[in-house]
């Protein structure tokens, strides 16, 4: 498997978690995420943008990173464009790093449809700010390590059916989620006696499992 850390220009903090999620990846970074490389001691091989969003006083390891200069009218976001430059290189895991928050909502919106867009085409997706990590949910079932407590809830990008959460604190069994419907909001991760992870299986629909692992102290 060839990971791939791409820095965004959204939120984030360093956890232990994430170093160990972008351990050994290869990096790109797009336009203002390369602030990120330093937050995480990490050198990115290519740095793709418009440039128009440069951090100030760079050290010299990161002002030197080999650049893929777009013009700023363009039809795709630096983020989209250094994803597409991950995946040419053979990319077939990413970690977004920063695909949350930040100064544009319509740019996390776009790491949500898009990732779940590239999980469906068979590239395994992880988007994460340190304190949050989104993951697609594709058909099928799918086991989770989160710990006990951890607060989570599943975004639909469409109607749900089939639906089913166990080692949760409300779970669910095989329910239909209509559109916009808060069902799936705020569930926490919930072990009996025996121990036990979150499972989340899914029959039809477009969602993606959206978890709290850091939780910050104002939420």
């Amino acid at each position: 498997m060839s990971t791939f850390t791409i820095l965004l220009g959204g939120n984030l903090i360093r956890t232990p978690r994430l170093d160990r999620q972008v351990e050994g990846s290869r990096v790109i970074a797009a336009d203002a995420g390369i602030g990120h490389a330093r937050l995480l001691g990490l050198v990115p091989e290519l740095w793709v943008g418009d440039f128009d969003s440069v951090p100030a006083d760079l050290p010299a390891d990161l002002a030197a990173v080999p650049r893929q200069t777009f013009p700023a009218e363009k039809d795709k976001t630096d983020g989209e464009l250094a994803i597409a430059a991950a995946l040419e290189r053979g990319a077939t895991r990413l970690v977004l790093a920063g695909a949350f928050g930040g100064k544009r909502a319509d740019h996390a919106f776009l790491h949500l449809a898009l990732a779940l867009r590239l999980s469906e085409a068979g590239t395994e997706v992880l988007l994460t700010s340190g304190a949050q990590e989104g993951v697609p949910l594709l058909l099928g079932k799918a086991g989770f390590d989160y710990a006990d407590g951890t607060l989570f809830s599943i975004l639909g990008f469409s109607e749900l059916a089939g639906l089913t959460v166990t080692g949760a604190k409300w779970p669910l069994n095989q329910v239909e989620v209509a559109f916009g419907s808060s069902l799936t909001i705020s569930n926490e991760v919930k072990f009996d006696e025996t121990g036990g992870r979150l499972d989340i299986a899914l029959g039809h629909g477009r969602a993606l499992l959206l978890v709290h692992p850091y939780p910050l102290p104002e939420s």
